[in-house]
Parts: C-alpha cells; sequence; structure tokens
C-alpha cells in the first residue's frame, strides 16, 4: 500500500539545469560535494543554520530516513542564490496519537481504511515529506540571495525551484508532500495574496518563535529582571536563588566529549516528550557543533550534587541574536528545582554576558518564555500534498502542528525608553 524503500540519493544529478530563461540551478546531495565557493559567495556568512559546516554535521542523521538537497540558482552562469531541502521519512506509528486526537471528524471510508492500515503496520514508512527549509531549526533558513535580489523575486525563483525539485523527486513515487516552512512575513507574488498561495498550495501558521529583546543598559540577569513587575521580579529572583544550589558551567570540548553520554540521554527525555518527532539528533551533534563552531557554539551544563541534571545549548549568530538550541533536563527534578525556568534565565544571562542584543528561545512553551520577557513572532508555512496519502492525512497534520491557545505574559513594568 505505502512505500518502504529506505531514501537513497539520486545518481547522476546534473549541473546547470534550466529554470527560466536566463536561469539555472545545479543539485548537489552533500556538503562536500557543493562548489563552496559559490555558496559562500552568497551566503556572506549571513546565516549560520546554513553554513555547509553546519549542514554537513545534520549529514549524520540516520540516513535510512533523512536526506538534503542543496541547490545554486544562477543568472547567466554568476550564482545568485542558494536554497536547501531536507528529505524525511515518517513512520506510520508516528502519526498514531496524531490520527486519534483529530481524525474523528473525517469519516470516509477510505479514512477508515487507512486508519486501519496504521496501527497493523507501524514501522511502514506513511509519509515522506520534502522541506525547503531546516526541520533541526525554527525560522527563516531555507534560502539566501544575492542583496539586490528583491524578496518578492527571491521568492518567485525558490517557488519555480521547489515546483522543480518536487516534480524530479516524485518521479520515483516516494514524495508525499512539499513543505516551506518558517517564514515571518508573507510576501505578494504577482499581485497574489502570498508566496506559494496557489490552490496547489496550503498556508498555515505553526507555533511562535518566542524572543526576549534586552534591554540596552542590562549588564547581568539582575539588571535585567528589574524591569520586571514585582510579582514577575519575585518569581524570577526565586529561581536565581535556586540556581545557587546548582552548580553551572560552560563545557569546553574536551568536558563536553566526556559528558556526551548524560548529555545526550538528558536530550533524549525531552525529546521522548515532544508532540511530534521530526528527526532525532545523531549521538555526537554536540560534539561535532562545539568542534565545528568552537566559539560560536555553547553548551551549557547543570550539575546537582556533582550529577549532570540540566543542559542548554546555543549558537552566537552574526546578526546580534543568541540563538537557544537545543535543551534537557531530568523531569524528575525539574519541579524541585527548576530546572527549565533556569535554563530560560541561563540563556539570558548568557546573551548578555557575550553582548548580544536578542534570545531567540524558540517555539513551545510560549506563555512560560512570555513571563521572561519573550515576544512572540508568528511563523507561517505552506504545504502541498503529492498523492492520497498525504491528502488524507493533511487536515489532521495541520491542526496537529498549529498553535496551541496560550495566555501572553508581560512581565515588564512601565519604564522609559533607552
Amino acid at each position: 500500500m505505502f512505500f518502504s524503500e529506505s531514501i537513497k540519493g539520486k545518481e547522476g544529478l546534473k549541473p546547470n539545469l534550466p529554470l527560466e530563461k536566463g536561469y539555472t540551478f545545479s543539485i548537489f546531495e552533500s556538503a562536500d560535494t557543493v562548489v563552496q565557493a559559490e555558496w559562500n559567495e552568497i551566503l556572506k556568512n549571513r546565516n549560520l543554520f546554513l553554513k555547509l559546516e553546519y549542514l554537513k554535521i545534520l549529514e549524520e542523521i540516520d540516513s535510512t530516513s533523512f536526506r538534503a538537497i542543496y541547490v545554486i540558482i544562477y543568472r547567466n552562469k554568476i550564482p545568485l542564490g542558494i536554497v536547501y531541502f531536507q528529505i524525511i521519512d515518517f513512520e506510520a506509528k508516528t502519526f498514531g496519537n496524531l490520527l486519534e486526537d483529530q481524525i474523528q471528524s473525517l469519516e470516509s471510508k477510505q479514512t477508515k481504511l487507512f486508519e486501519k492500515y496504521i496501527y497493523e503496520n507501524e514501522k511502514e514508512i506513511l509519509m515522506r515529506l520534502l522541506t525547503c527549509g531546516n526541520n533541526i531549526v525554527s525560522g527563516e533558513h531555507a534560502f539566501l540571495f544575492q542583496s539586490d535580489i528583491s524578496k518578492e523575486r527571491s521568492f518567485e525563483l525558490v517557488e519555480k525551484v521547489i515546483d522543480k525539485i518536487g516534480s524530479r523527486e516524485k518521479l520515483s513515487g516516494k514524495i508525499s508532500a512539499i513543505l516551506a516552512k518558517d517564514f515571518y512575513t508573507p510576501v505578494a507574488v504577482n499581485s497574489r495574496k502570498c508566496f506559494l498561495s496557489s490552490e496547489k498550495f496550503v498556508q498555515f501558521n505553526v507555533e511562535p518563535n518566542m524572543i526576549v529583546d534586552i534591554p540596552a543598559k542590562a549588564a547581568t540577569i539582575n539588571d535585567f529582571i528589574s524591569h520586571f513587575s514585582k510579582k514577575y521580579r519575585n518569581r524570577a529572583k526565586q529561581v536565581l536563588k535556586i540556581a545557587e544550589t546548582l552548580e553551572i558551567k560552560e563545557l569546553s570540548l574536551k568536558e563536553l566529549e566526556k559528558e556526551n553520554g548524560s548529555i545526550y540521554a538528558l536530550y533524549e527525555q525531552v525529546y521522548e516528550k515532544a508532540k511530534f518527532k521530526i528527526v532525532k539528533l545523531p549521538q555526537n551533534y554536540f560534539v561535532s557543533c562545539k568542534k565545528g563552531f568552537n566559539e560560536e557554539f555553547y553548551l551549557t551544563a547543570f550539575y546537582l550534587d556533582k550529577k549532570l541534571v540540566a543542559f542548554s545549548s546555543g549558537f552566537f549568530t552574526p546578526d546580534n541574536y543568541l540563538e537557544a538550541h537545543y535543551i534537557g533536563f531530568d523531569y524528575e527534578l525539574n519541579k524541585e528545582y527548576k530546572l527549565y525556568q533556569n535554563v530560560l534565565c541561563n540563556y539570558i544571562d548568557m546573551a548578555i554576558a557575550k553582548g548580544k542584543r536578542y534570545v531567540n528561545l524558540g517555539r513551545t512553551a510560549s506563555e512560560i518564555k512570555s513571563t521572561m520577557g519573550a515576544k512572540a513572532h508568528a511563523l507561517t508555512c505552506y504545504i502541498r500534498p503529492q498523492n492520497t496519502i498525504s491528502k488524507v492525512v493533511l487536515k489532521p497534520f495541520i491542526q496537529f502542528l498549529q498553535p496551541a491557545d496560550w495566555i501572553p505574559r508581560d512581565p515588564f513594568k512601565e519604564v522609559e525608553a533607552d
């Protein structure tokens, strides 16, 4: 009924494929094969998560369920833009809970057969997703163009590349849906309502990125929370008081390598509780990030009586951000020691120490992040079903990914502008 063959790269992909008059594109299937000088000519260190050094780390993910595609777009044979794709397989069991929660409203005979198949074939590959963008991080990390190319024009070209890649992959009968992810602002193209708003694509929102804007005068975490109202300031002080019972330290590469097993085990605790599991990081992911990025990447460890009980990781980006990355903590100790809240506080403390103005705390747990001063920045995605399988699951899939209701909190008291 469904495909079960593992993901494989396509052999013999040719460069200089036609896109439109005067424009071509080339496809590469590993970071090592990308023409680095051309890629970097476009990148110009503007996006850390489009660096080939980082994308190569992601290639360590299990290749039976994950594959990357790299595209360079040319105008008159001169590099104009870069686009990054991921192909990910989802087993039927991934959709079990989703269907239990959402599919009740879909009462067709086809849907019932589909649901029955899922529970009888949990290991079967149910959905193969082609993503324009990066499923490992949230935000606009799908493509970049030369600075003289308007955003509208870049979106036009990317849409054409998506069509070309989707058609090429569909020839093998493997692609179930195409996802273009995490755009902060929908962009009008050719007088249409927004990017990819044709009848083929469905637009939807996912959980927002929660971003903290640190006041320019804040020199320490205590300076930062001094801007809070009394209620939230006292709560934050309680969290920081508990932090005094913990040993908190930034790990060197050598220390990270030593603690790698314990770090990964804490990451797995958080991963297993995720409502929708995209891909699992490789065992040496954090070590690889430290090796590859040194001062741009950090991992902070939280110890209780010399036992690792939590960690946070992050990247310092060229655009004045600390990008909160993956975390892990011991759920049994979380409530007593406010581990999650201490992780959030530590992100802000680290950003201040490094002179960063913004902290992107990422998605999920929006309400608790808002109590630390984070504001929601909406993210728009677009998805296009490619076959019957994805058409059946599309509605519950989108409903599942859309933001849950939450109450924004504003911990800041009225202060004069800096």
